[in-house]
């Protein structure tokens, strides 16, 4: 999978280093709750020029911080948090699998019940003024951010991108237990 396919499906949950993609060394968003049910059964799909492709299926479970991965594809997407932003939007904080202690961004944004498109949120969609005075360059990341002021500022400035290219994600009914 090349990066650019594995920044927006994983943005479905959640950016993996593109450069452009915001993160930081650890959580910014506190106080998470299971938006989405304690079981969460989701279908991802790699948005490119508005045509969804690479299906993956993944499942998650509540342990009481985070929704974990428990099941399917996606194994990219060890844990994550969904946060309000405002409207219809979320903000996605995902922990990368392959850069221990680093937090990734992405704005979801729900189309219809059940169904969102997820983006990575990138410094690229801020104003120059906004990325310079907000974004730390260091060695692993284009745009290191430390307070909940500069994730939102460029959260909205994702969302208001209304960009074509992501990820789109199925909320799934979960799986009825089986007859004893």
């Amino acid at each position: 999978m090349s990066r650019s396919i594995v920044c927006a499906v994983t943005a479905a949950l959640w950016a993996l280093s593109l450069s452009g993609c915001v993160d930081s060394a650890g959580p910014i968003l506190a106080d998470a709750r299971p938006l989405f049910g304690n079981d969460l059964r989701l279908q991802f799909y790699t948005l490119r020029k508005g045509f969804a492709d690479e299906t993956e299926q993944a499942s998650f479970k509540w342990d009481g911080e985070r929704y974990i991965h428990v099941a399917g594809g996606m194994n990219d997407v060890t844990a994550f948090t969904v946060h309000r932003l405002e409207g219809r939007a979320y903000i996605i904080q995902s922990a990368a699998a392959g850069r221990p202690n680093i937090i990734e961004y992405a704005v979801a944004h729900e189309l219809t019940e059940g169904v969102y498109q997820v983006t990575p949120i990138d410094e690229n969609d801020a104003a120059g003024t906004t990325r310079v005075r907000n974004c730390q360059r260091v060695e692993d990341s284009h745009c290191r951010i430390t307070t909940r002021d500069q994730l939102i500022a460029f959260a909205r400035a994702t969302e208001a991108s209304q960009k074509s290219e992501g990820g789109l994600v199925l909320r799934l009914a979960n799986s009825p237990e089986p007859a004893r």
